[in-house]
């Protein structure tokens, strides 16, 4: 809302010396900073707004306006005898002309001119602002120590819906008007792809590194390993990435500079396009997998360290069980217990993604879009995308727990 208010009042102000002390056709005018509000959700307290951004509580929809005490229009259903308690709207969205009638503060009737029949009938609903009410909210909008204009009362009709994140509905954007859900499924599939290969990639290299070092200790392979993954380690991927575009991208012209396929890509056969794409994929596929390798590789080295140190390994081997035997047989799973902890955890790489990586390689990812919703303080961008990752999180904490119950035999589900 502030950013189209700066917007409006920049047009206004575009004018020059030709603009008067009052607002130009630029500026917003009092009826559509009161949409706004409706819009946004700020006519509401936070409680009720974040309800309604549930799902828990009904929102307003069709809201339709008109105020007591204006002379009925004798082309839209003739003169009233009794203006200053009659009002006339046309209801939004249904088109029909409405007459309402109130005694006192309290709403009595509601009929359609032509037919005369009551539109709460239709699921229509009515309530009366007073000038208290107006005034009240043209406080909360206007600079400090601004006077209220003198308002006449009013009646506000509506229909209700539940549309929240229950329901599947996580608002439109308020930067590019577009559904949040739409934002983020068009997202989601390069997310899931560079998750998947990022996990794969990951447990495929990094669990038989560990557990190589760990049988080799302290030897020529397990040092250089350790320099090796510790230098990694010690490389942030959005600096790495930028390095690998400068030498092999820019300079050397080996792989491209951005996104994830070529202008030509929807035009090429189907092995091209694969080729295509995982051209594409190198350069940002190191920079993810860079500083990964070193946790879960010295993770599952000294977890294994540790289990062939025990007794019951010992005793195994000293009752002529073979050495590899032991090892995998009876080390190597119970050794895997706590990775397999953090294992649920992988659900996140699959839609949160490196914003500095996206940011850097400009791949229209999960984590770009938060970025970006950020940057624009675009709300429903943001709550949408912190209950889709809240959700992930509680969810792999969940499988967590199944994978640890399948790996450690002390642990069973009834």
């Amino acid at each position: 809302m502030d950013r189209m208010l700066q917007q409006a009042a920049g047009k206004a102000d575009s004018g020059g010396g030709k603009q008067s002390s009052t607002r130009s056709s630029g500026a917003l005018s009092p009826e559509q900073l009161e949409e706004l509000e409706e819009q946004f959700g700020l006519d509401k307290s936070m409680p009720v707004a974040y309800l309604q951004w549930l799902g828990l509580w009904p929102k307003e929809v069709s809201l339709s306006k008109a105020d007591f005490g204006e002379r009925g229009d004798e082309s839209i259903g003739g003169s009233e005898q009794d203006p200053d308690h009659t009002a006339k709207m046309v209801l939004r969205g249904d088109g029909r002309l409405v007459r309402i009638k109130k005694n006192k503060e309290k709403i009595v009737s509601a009929l359609y001119v032509e037919s005369g029949k009551s539109i709460f009938d239709d699921g229509w609903e009515i309530r009366y602002e007073d000038e208290k009410v107006r005034q009240e909210r043209f406080k909360r909008r206007s600079i400090a120590n601004e006077k209220a204009p003198s308002y006449p009362p009013r009646a506000v009709a509506y229909k209700t819906r539940f549309s929240g994140l229950l329901q599947g509905d996580l608002g439109r954007s308020t930067v590019y008007n577009d559904p949040v859900s739409s934002m983020i499924l068009e997202r989601v599939p390069v997310a899931v792809y560079f998750g998947l290969l990022t996990a794969v990639l990951t447990y495929a290299v990094c669990l038989p590194l560990g557990v190589l070092k760990a049988l080799k200790h302290r030897t020529f392979i397990d040092s250089a390993s350790s320099v090796l993954i510790f230098i990694g380690y010690s490389i942030p991927g959005f600096a790495f990435g930028a390095i690998l575009l400068v030498h092999l991208g820019a300079r050397m012209n080996l792989f491209p500079l951005f996104g994830m396929t070529s202008p030509n890509f929807t035009e090429m056969g189907t092995w091209d396009q694969i080729k295509d794409l995982a051209h594409h994929t190198v350069l940002p596929l190191l920079c993810y997998l860079v500083g990964s390798f070193a946790m879960l590789t010295m993770l599952t080295k000294n977890n294994l360290m540790d289990q062939l140190a025990a007794d019951y390994v010992r005793t195994a081997v000293a009752k002529g069980v073979s050495f590899r035997k032991a090892v995998f047989g009876h080390a190597f799973r119970n050794s895997m217990i706590p990775i397999a902890t953090s294992a649920g955890g992988l659900i996140e790489i699959f839609i949160g993604g490196s914003l500095l990586v996206e940011t850097v390689f400009d791949i229209q990812g999960f984590g770009l879009l938060q970025y970006q919703a950020i940057l624009a303080r675009d709300v429903p961008v943001i709550m949408g995308t912190l209950a889709i990752a809240a959700f992930l999180m509680l969810l792999g904490k969940v499988i967590s727990d199944l994978i640890v119950a399948m790996v450690d035999p002390r642990i069973k589900f009834k």
